[in-house]
């Protein structure tokens, strides 16, 4: 998707709301490549509900989940359990909001895009902060620009498929993304994982067209009967066939609403926090993460900030994650999850 704008890809600062970055990393300004030419991964905003088909809001994610921390704004976050800090490990930086048009979807959508693709093609990991999961296009698309199309495959929880085909006349929605990024050859439907489906949506005629391009939807009831782990286990296999790298999209009405009620299409009966939160840490030290969004964070029906806390929570479960993959590759070591963390006996 092109931006009609042709602008260069700056750092925008917060679209709405003053401007601080993801638990105080360094800022960075991707007009400017020396300011992330180092980075192992680029924080983004991308602060647009534009694609939204109930209750609206997620504009104002990406300032919650860089904010909603009980614990200094300092730029550190050593993980208890995987001995890394994410933060400083790894070249964290942010570079600010993607400007989105209210109003103009498809420019909105363009100019993440280009953005996603500025630093993917630094060689840094993408973390787009949403925003409705319409951005899950041109983030996922502008990796694969980036990587080759069709070497990307996509591990995605969410409530709902997000396969729809025209919703309320228009191609481009929160409810849609995942059909326009195989329609377009960005992403290989036969290498599609989604976590978590319930509910009521899609219908029969939606749920053939993903039987077509052989998806793998693993709905929450198979989940409970096997077990998420197993199923997670069938997920890495396929995701890893023939591709090159693994996007990871997290809708956080993934998990049931009384652990993530701040959201737009909320949806009884899913995940809970701590098994979302083991997910993304299983996600990124086993398998080769190149892009990840987190969206559907709707602060207007959040309470008490429990799922802007749990969206920060997923990005910085990622962040450790991945510091600790690249520990445990660089040094030949391989984290022990039943190491306790003190013994004094």
């Amino acid at each position: 998707m092109s931006d009609p704008t042709g602008a260069t890809p700056a750092r925008y600062g917060q679209q709405f709301g003053p401007d601080f970055t993801f638990l105080g990393v360094p800022a960075c300004n991707l007009a400017d490549p020396d300011s992330f030419a180092h980075a192992d991964v680029v924080i983004l905003g991308a602060p647009f509900d534009g694609g939204t088909s109930h209750r609206p809001g997620t504009r104002f994610g990406p300032a919650a989940i860089r904010a909603t921390d009980y614990l200094g704004h300092d730029g550190s976050r050593p993980s208890l359990a995987l001995r890394t800090d994410g933060l400083t490990d790894l070249t964290v930086v942010d570079a600010g909001d993607v400007e989105c048009p209210p109003g103009d979807i498809e420019a909105a959508l363009g100019r993440i895009e280009r953005a996603v693709q500025t630093i993917a093609a630094a060689g840094a990991i993408p973390l787009v902060l949403g925003g409705d999961h319409s951005i899950a296009y041109p983030d996922a698309t502008g990796v694969a620009n980036v990587l080759g199309h069709g070497r990307v495959s996509m591990i995605h929880f969410d409530a709902h498929a997000d396969t729809g085909h025209i919703e309320f006349g228009s191609l481009w929605g929160h409810g849609q993304p995942m059909r326009r990024l195989i329609e377009s050859g960005a992403l290989r439907g036969d290498r599609f994982l989604q976590i978590g489906l319930r509910g009521y949506w899609p219908g029969p005629e939606t749920l053939d067209w993903m039987a077509q391009q052989n998806m793998r939807s693993f709905e929450m009831t198979e989940i409970v009967h096997r077990g998420l782990q197993e199923c997670l286990t069938e997920a890495f296999t396929i995701a890893t066939d023939e591709c090159d790298g693994v996007f990871l999209s997290v809708d956080i009405d993934v998990c049931d609403p009384g652990h993530a009620p701040g959201t737009g299409t909320p949806e009884p009966g899913g995940l809970t926090a701590r098994e979302l939160l083991d997910s993304v840490r299983r996600i990124c030290l086993e398998l080769p993460v190149v892009g990840i969004d987190i969206v559907e964070v709707s602060p207007p029906y959040d309470h008490a900030d429990i799922t802007a806390a749990l969206a920060n929570r997923v990005a910085l479960e990622a962040l450790s994650a991945i510091a600790r993959r690249r520990q445990d590759e660089r040094d030949g070591t391989t984290w022990d999850p039943s190491q306790p963390l003190l013994d004094g006996r």
